[in-house]
């Protein structure tokens, strides 16, 4: 019978003593995938959909953003525009007339994820090669490695 016992990494010097970390460390998800907390606040089910909208078509109106955005109703959009606003993504401007307006825009650091925006824009033509992979890999792989 054959047993396994940790390396000791100072009695042996070919073990990287950085391949040995202390037991009771952890990774912090941000170290271990730097653009993790990026990916969390602007990719969100309706943050980049609104975001974008704003970002291609300035500012909006509540009921212009819904009727751009399309499926989304008017609960969620309150929520994610409330914490966009607090996020700094975009900006809210009430006017105070007989009926109050109330105007979103996207602000300065909203605007800076433009490039990305683009960058994403321009790779959505290998969503095709995508879907090719996908249909590919359903016709040639076994059930049971199938998602």
């Amino acid at each position: 019978m054959t047993e396994t016992t940790p390396v000791d990494a100072a009695a042996d010097p070919a073990v990287a003593p950085a391949a040995q970390p202390a037991a009771d460390s952890t990774v912090n998800p941000t170290q271990a995938c730097p653009i993790a907390p990026v990916v969390d606040l602007v990719f969100s089910r309706w943050t980049t959909p609104i975001l974008w909208t704003l970002n291609e078509y300035g500012q909006q109106r509540f009921v212009e953003l819904q009727r751009r955005i399309g499926v989304i109703t008017p609960k969620v959009l309150t929520q994610r525009l409330r914490q966009l606003e607090r996020d700094g993504l975009i900006t809210r401007t009430y006017h105070a007339e007989v009926p109050p307006r109330v105007e979103y825009d996207i602000s300065p650091l909203g605007r800076s994820l433009a490039p990305l925006f683009h960058s994403l824009a321009e790779w959505s033509p290998n969503l095709a090669k995508v879907e090719a992979a996908r249909a590919h890999f359903d016709t040639h792989e076994p059930a049971h490695r199938r998602p």
